[in-house]
């Protein structure tokens, strides 16, 4: 499924408010238990950095990866507590302009296959900063609310198929099978296999025998395969809950 640059960018725009209401409910200190190594300032330390690591790609055409600062300088390079809300909505307006001005030719690093850089960049930051909107909802103690179910398929899309999808660096030696999960969108829209191997996963479309399958709405997909959503509720789970709990205790996404 193919979402268009413009709804990703609507999308982006939308969450981002979002995200500064959740995150203007509560302390700075509020811890996020989603992540538990962050209380809302570090979440708006990182998404504030991300938005603006994003734009300087966008906004100036850069074509090669340049350097990215590590957790604890983020974490250092945020404004103080009185000014990185606002620094937040700042950087995620600067973003949203950035990907509206682009033009659909624009030229300029990526690091997952997309149909052109500007859908990539439009992509990304629709999902980082939709799931980061969770994040602050759920610290906030707020009703998460809606996920477009076609936004969703998208971003799992992304994850599974962009994200582990990625080809290792080195090719690794043939390991053993230890499980396969197979994800189904509730309607049938869209269905992906996740392979369980000793040291990492491996992904596809579709899927015939599975050891375990995932059966929901796709915005509850979404939340659980995004490692937002720390119970079951919502999916239906046939087979080994096992499989998917290796999922959820190993799948860390690098953001970039």
């Amino acid at each position: 499924m193919t979402v268009e640059v413009g709804r990703h960018i609507e999308m982006l725009d939308l969450d981002g408010r979002i995200l500064f209401e959740a995150a203007g409910r509560v302390e700075l200190t509020a811890p996020v238990p989603t992540c538990p190594q962050w209380d809302i300032r570090e979440l708006l330390a990182h998404i504030g950095y991300v938005h603006r690591w994003a734009t300087a790609y966008v906004a100036g055409a850069v074509s090669e990866m340049v350097d990215e600062l590590d957790d604890e300088a983020i974490l250092a390079a945020a404004p103080p507590d009185g000014e990185i809300l606002e620094w937040f909505r700042e950087g995620h307006a600067s973003l949203v302009r950035a990907l509206a001005d682009a033009p659909s030719d624009l030229v300029c690093w990526t690091f997952l296959e997309a149909p052109s850089p500007l859908a990539f960049w439009a992509r990304r930051q629709a999902h980082e900063t939709c799931v980061h909107r969770v994040d602050a909802q759920l610290a906030a103690r707020v009703d998460v609310g809606a996920i477009d179910p076609e936004c969703a398929v998208d971003g799992i899309e992304e994850l599974l198929m962009g994200f582990f999808g990625r080809e290792p660096a080195e090719e690794p030696p043939a390991l053993e099978v230890l499980g396969v999960i197979g994800i189904e969108a509730a309607d049938g829209s869209a269905r992906w296999a996740i392979e369980i191997l000793a040291d990492r996963f491996r992904t596809s479309r579709g899927f015939d025998l599975s050891d375990t399958v995932v059966r929901g709405p796709a915005a509850d997909l979404y939340l659980l395969l995004w490692n937002r959503r720390p119970g079951l509720d919502g999916v239906e789970v046939e087979g080994s809950v096992e499989l998917l709990d290796i999922w959820r205790g190993r799948s860390q996404v690098v953001w970039a």
